[in-house]
């Protein structure tokens, strides 16, 4: 039997997601080894590379990870900022590119990741996906195909916690927009999650604040809060609310409501709950055959491997579709007026 070829993945960007979450699935898979790795600082790379990857080759700059011989998968650790010249250029090279979600700074960067992505069918691309409702996804696209609620005419998203409160921290990096771009707190990561779940927004109007608007000499532009009324395809309206400065915050939970009862989910407790109309709410016990376990870096190297394989999600196409959201978001808070999306 001929052994399995070995797949060279350079790390750009080695943060506490590559070290938390991508270092261990990579590690766990069969002749997978990590060959170099740039960071912020070569110091960084160098401290990564003793703690975590001895065999790999600390590098200063992040073009000589990605053009490298002893590289062929390009894993995009960084910042939203880097997102977009670190995957044209790894295209270019001839790598195949799994980029940290968001999946760019601003929507023209992402759309032109898409074309680049396009022009480059053998390769296979990816966004890291949202972990949010992995677990019971599938039960609920199920109840909601089987009209457990009927016809679905509206929705509530709260995602609230209290990490910004304090006044006397320094800017988060997520409130940075040189850093982040257009992304606002966990916007992007639910449009993701409620458009694989409940198809395409196509228009939404946005209110938003920044209550503590400087942060030791930093003037913060994110807004700390941001309230979206969203329209979707097929109809259902939906009251989205998202806020870093929420003292005593609940879960973040969905829930939606159609004219036969009401289904909701719970994203901290994974709880899937089901009540027809005039009955009660209860607990939907969730199949083990239906739960989607984290299998990202295994589903990558897979489709790098195979070419008949799956292609990862989400992909470009889908990170376009959420980023035109969001964009469409700040244009509504600005313009004081709903936008469309799609």
């Amino acid at each position: 039997m001929n052994e399995e070829k070995i797949i060279r993945v350079g790390i750009v960007g080695a943060g506490g997601i590559v070290k938390q979450r991508h270092l261990p699935g990579l590690r766990a898979l069969p002749n997978v080894q990590i060959t170099a790795v740039a960071n912020s600082t070569l110091a960084s790379a160098e401290t990564f590379c003793r703690d975590f990857a001895p065999e790999a080759k600390p590098i200063a700059r992040w073009e000589d990870v990605v053009d490298n011989e002893n590289v062929d998968v390009v894993w995009i650790g960084a910042h939203p900022y880097m997102h977009h010249d670190v995957t044209d250029f790894g295209l270019q090279c001839g790598k195949h590119v799994f980029t940290q979600a968001r999946m760019a700074a601003t929507l023209q960067e992402a759309e032109h990741m898409w074309e680049r992505a396009q022009s480059c069918p053998e390769l296979v691309t990816a966004i890291c996906p949202a972990p949010q409702g992995m677990k019971g996804g599938e039960m609920v696209k199920k109840l909601l195909a089987e009209g457990a609620i009927g016809t679905p005419h509206q929705a509530l998203l709260h995602s609230f916690n209290g990490a910004w409160l304090d006044a006397a921290q320094p800017a988060h990096w997520r409130q940075r927009t040189e850093v982040s771009g257009i992304q606002i707190l966990t916007l992007g990561i639910y449009t993701e999650v409620l458009q694989k779940w409940l198809g395409h927004i196509t228009h939404v109007e946005a209110r938003g604040g920044v209550v503590i608007p400087e942060r030791q000499g930093y003037a913060v532009e994110t807004p700390d809060f941001v309230n979206v009324l969203a329209r979707f395809r097929s109809g259902l309206k939906a009251t989205m609310l998202f806020s870093g400065v929420a003292a005593h915050a609940p879960t973040d939970k969905l829930w939606l409501f159609g004219n036969e009862g009401s289904l909701s989910y719970d994203f901290t407790t994974e709880e899937v709950s089901l009540g027809s109309r005039g009955g009660k709410l209860e607990v939907v016990p969730v199949p083990y055959e239906m739960q989607r376990d984290w299998t990202v870096e295994r589903d990558f190297i897979q489709a790098v491997r195979d070419p008949q394989a799956p292609r990862p999600k989400p992909d470009f196409t889908e990170g376009v579709c959420y980023m035109r959201v969001v964009e469409a978001v700040w244009e509504s808070m600005e313009n004081r007026s709903g936008v469309k999306c799609a």
